[in-house]
Formats: C-alpha cells, sequence, structure tokens
C-alpha cells in the first residue's frame, strides 16, 4: 500500500476476488469518472480503509473466500466508517433490503452498469 495522491474524483474501493469481475468493475467504475483501489477480499479491504482516508464507496461482491465475505465486510464498514457509502453486488444471492446495512444498496450481477453508475453518482452528490 504505496502512497496514493489526493484527486478531486471520489475514490471507490472495488472488493472482488474473481481478478476478472474485478478488472471489469475496476474498468467501468473508473470510465464512470471514479479513481478506484481494489481488493481480492475483505481481509485486504480492511487493510486499505484502515490506510486511507479517502475511500468514499465501497463496492463488494458477497461471496469471497476466508473469514469474511461481503456482507460481513459491509457490516464492518457501516460500524467503523460509517460515512463511507457501500454497494453490495452478487450473482448467487439476493438479498433483501433489511438485511442490508443501513444505506447499502444491493445489486444482483449481471448487474446493470447505468444503475450502478447513477447510483455511485448519486452516493458522491448526497456525501
Amino acid at each position: 500500500m504505496g502512497q496514493h495522491q489526493p484527486t478531486d474524483k471520489a475514490v471507490v474501493l472495488v472488493v472482488e476476488d474473481e481478478p476478472l469481475i474485478r478488472f471489469l468493475a475496476v474498468e467501468f467504475i473508473q470510465e464512470a469518472g471514479f479513481d478506484v483501489v481494489e481488493a481480492a477480499n475483505a481481509d485486504e479491504a480492511i487493510g486499505i480503509l484502515e490506510a486511507r482516508t479517502d475511500i468514499r464507496i465501497v463496492f463488494t461482491d458477497i461471496d469471497m473466500p476466508g473469514g469474511m465475505d461481503g456482507m460481513k465486510l459491509a457490516a464492518a464498514v457501516r460500524d467503523r466508517w460509517p460515512p463511507i457509502e457501500i454497494i453490495i453486488v452478487s450473482g448467487l444471492k439476493r438479498h433483501r433490503d433489511d438485511e442490508l446495512p443501513p444505506r447499502a444498496v444491493f445489486f444482483s450481477k449481471p448487474y446493470d452498469l447505468e444503475a450502478v453508475t447513477a447510483t455511485l453518482r448519486y452516493m458522491v452528490a448526497a456525501i
């Protein structure tokens, strides 16, 4: 985790264990005008969040290996970094809104890129 340069763009942390899916998510979020930091799992994401103060949104998959899945990561983010917005995605599971942490938004994979982009922009405007 090297130094990072401050920018005017909001920073999104993408957490996805599948390299190709993570690459595609990073690409579309960058094309939407955001800076992106990526993590391959929840433990790596927590380390990034502890080291950086510029993360505005966490975009996480639910299904990841290890002791913490995306839902547990989202709960930890909401508890430790309340101002950070959260987008949760999954191709395997569908969650009711009442199962999500407060202010978190869920998208099923394959997600609608326009809808996700609009949500990212809304979240940044609301911060």
